[in-house]
């Protein structure tokens, strides 16, 4: 560690060379700067770069390698495990950097670093192009990419990390590089799944899909119809085109138009068709469920990214979240699915999911460090609260739901959906068969570990 003195000069030097604001802990400004999503995550770093352009990170990199300061990496800054942040670690926050250029003719579109999925939807919308984005607006592009990328269109599109064609990263050393299919082709083999470990991201370049049309049913039943409901959107989905997708959910009814006012703040069961296409293709899919009769529904054609900001989740919860993938749906799992219900925290923002894979997904590259491609479906408890006093019921909640499918998990999970669980489900997200080539390429880009408030990945 530095000396105070090189430290200060240091810092007046970032300040002073940076275009974009640096936050030191005595500075007004600073707690807001190291807020994130997850209220739970409470880490007070040694300083914050809020960086304007690559030349920006590159300068901030070199700063936080002179004073061997390890380094931590803002986009969105919504991981449930807080990788935003890190406790005496410099803050590259690049949500300043959040530019998107579309190029409607190579259907490519080009992500700053800090871009937002909200950022990316809109920009696309216009030429009537998406690609896989998350499950919310709010979630960062660069992290939810180099993650994996699960979200609504994965049936259909695959992964987000299957249609990423560049990378612009700023590694350890403070160096500028570009990773492709061709240009430092096995670094960019590590970045479909290997998330911050090996640099910072600056912009991604995305295969963008056509989407002239879109549409969704969101459609809820009481509680005890979880087991009749849950059947029939199993057997709906996997019957269904890839266009198809949604899940299945039990959450507190939100006060939403739609909604009748006594249901409001009660527990329901919630069945969301998705659809990549029209609003007629997808009632002919969502037949069986509507036949049902739901207590509330809201079946409709909407644009994607009015669809995307539907179900944000509010900033400044407490959020503890996890998954399983498995083998498939049957009786047994759905049953153990709504009977967990029961326990859930309500009303919470809590939502407890249950997610058809397939599709895109499982005819996706088998080499990638994406060991959950080939499970049909995820369940992922997802708990959000307000008051500290229930972070012991909310947390066993999520671990009682992990516990109740096991007998039908593979053992791979997608790590985006998951928080510090340990070096165990690190592996399970990256597959124990790419660990070696994964610490590889750790090593020659980061064999210091500058980059380790992430899934991380020790260098070989």
């Amino acid at each position: 560690m530095a000396s105070l003195s090189k430290a200060g000069a240091a810092l007046a030097a970032l300040r002073e060379d940076l275009s974009g604001e640096v936050f030191a802990p005595e500075d007004p400004g600073y707690d807001d700067a190291r807020t994130v999503h997850n209220a739970m995550v409470d880490r007070r770093p040694a300083a914050i770069a809020q960086c304007e352009s690559e030349a920006d990170v590159i300068t901030a990199v070199r700063f936080a390698r002179d004073l061997d300061l390890p380094v931590a990496v803002r986009g969105g800054g919504h991981s449930v495990a807080g990788n935003a942040l890190g406790d005496g670690a410099l803050v590259v926050d690049l949500r300043r950097m959040n530019e998107v250029t579309v190029h409607p003719a190579a259907q490519a579109v080009r992500v700053g670093g800090g871009a937002l999925m909200g950022d990316l939807d809109r920009a696309c919308a216009p030429h009537s192009l998406a690609t896989t984005g998350g499950r919310v607006s709010t979630t960062g592009v660069g992290g939810f990419t180099l993650g994996g990328g699960s979200g609504w269109l994965e049936r259909a599109f695959g992964l987000a990390v299957d249609n990423l064609l560049g990378v612009d990263l700023v590694t350890a050393d403070g160096e500028a590089l570009t990773a492709t299919a061709e240009d430092n082709a096995e670094l960019f083999w590590a970045l479909h799944g290997g998330g911050g470990n090996f640099g910072v991201a600056t912009a991604l370049t995305l295969r963008a899909h056509p989407l002239p049309a879109f549409a969704v049913a969101m459609l809820f039943y009481p509680p005890e119809s979880g087991p009749e409901v849950s059947r029939v959107y199993r057997d709906m989905i996997e019957a269904a085109p890839p266009e198809a997708g949604g899940g299945l959910v039990f959450m507190t009814g939100p006060p939403a138009p739609f909604i009748p006012p006594e249901l409001v703040g009660t527990l329901l069961c919630g069945a969301l068709v998705t659809y990549a296409g029209t609003e007629e293709e997808m009632r002919k899919v969502a037949a069986p469920l509507l036949a049902l009769a739901p207590v509330a529904e809201l079946v409709t054609a909407l644009p994607y990214a009015d669809f995307q900001c539907m179900l944000d989740d509010p900033p400044g919860l407490r959020n503890y979240w996890s998954a399983e993938y498995l083998t498939g749906a049957p009786d047994g799992l759905l049953d153990a699915f709504c009977a967990r219900a029961a326990s859930m925290p309500v009303p919470t923002a809590t939502q407890h999911l249950l997610l058809p894979l397939g599709g895109a997904i499982a005819d996706g590259p088998a080499d990638y460090p994406v060991p959950y491609r080939n499970a049909p479906w995820a369940i992922h408890p997802f708990a959000a609260w307000e008051d500290p006093a229930d972070d012991e019921r909310c947390r066993q909640w999520v671990k009682d739901v992990r516990a109740d499918s096991e007998p039908w998990s593979t053992g791979a999970v997608y790590l985006n959906f998951t928080g510090d669980e340990g070096p165990e489900r690190v592996a399970a997200g990256l597959g124990a068969e790419n660990l070696q080539r994964l610490a590889a390429v750790k090593a020659r880009y980061d064999p210091d570990n500058v980059f380790r408030f992430n899934h991380n990945i020790k260098p070989a």
